[in-house]
């Protein structure tokens, strides 16, 4: 067992970094009642970019609202493709150095699709 220094951790926490990737909202939506299942997958997204990237300051673009809305309140697609970006955080005022941008990235299909590192400069 290793010793509680040598304990390894997120060492990258404080790099910006973008990936995407491909979240399975219909495993995250199975018992969810019709009327919530709209407002679950936006709050289950945010739960998993907190997750992935390690940040409580988790902003969801306003495209990816747009789709996750685009079939009603009860019909959320069944899967999505977004991009999370790590990004430092201008407000002087703001607790957190760091925050995590959640965007929608359309496709064709989902199949062959891994997590994927993109270069930040692309944007």
């Amino acid at each position: 067992m290793a010793k509680s220094s040598e304990k390894k951790g997120k060492s990258a926490i404080n790099e910006v970094v973008t990936r995407e990737y491909t979240v399975n909202l219909h495993k995250r939506l199975h018992g969810v009642g019709f009327k919530k299942r709209a407002p679950r997958a936006i709050k289950e997204i945010r739960k998993f970019a907190e997750k992935q990237m390690g940040t409580p300051d988790v902003r969801i673009d306003t495209r990816l609202n747009k789709q996750l809305w685009s079939k009603g309140i009860r019909n959320v697609p069944f899967r999505v493709r977004v991009r999370l970006s790590r990004r430092r955080n201008d407000d002087e005022d703001s607790v957190h150095k760091l925050y995590t941008l959640v965007t929608y990235i359309p496709v064709a299909t989902f199949k062959g699709l891994q997590t994927e590192n993109v270069d930040s400069n692309q944007d």
